[in-house]
């Protein structure tokens, strides 16, 4: 046990007759190693991205409801009337009334009677 330890402390599995196996695995550590702390910054990364847009997608929501309400205030017969005031426009006294137009009777006739007068 002693003697075991004390050749991995010397690192004699590095420059023994059969080293090149055990180099090949170092090499693959090394580039799992790498592999992962790529992929670690890649998530970080995008984790960031993520953040950053919900926040501007708040940000935009915020501005929408309050272009809304400006629009529905502006929207509002008060405010019209204000603005249409400067230009001498008033608001009507008298309500509007509502216009019913009378069918004739071609309009009551079927399909197949009107295209008999065309004939």
């Amino acid at each position: 046990m002693k003697n075991g330890v004390y050749s991995l402390l010397k690192a004699k599995f590095l420059v023994s007759d059969d080293a090149l196996k055990n180099w090949k695995f170092i090499v693959f550590l090394i580039v799992l190693a790498m592999i992962a702390i790529a992929n670690n910054h890649r998530y970080d990364a995008k984790n960031y991205r993520i953040t950053e847009l919900t926040n501007q997608v708040k940000e935009l929501r915020s501005e929408f409801v309050d272009r809304r309400s400006e629009l529905m205030k502006l929207k509002m017969e008060s405010t019209v009337a204000k603005k249409m005031e400067q230009r001498e426009i008033y608001p009507a006294n008298t309500p509007p009334t509502k216009i019913i137009v009378k069918s004739n009777e071609t309009d009551k006739k079927s399909f197949l009677d009107k295209i008999k007068i065309w004939q």
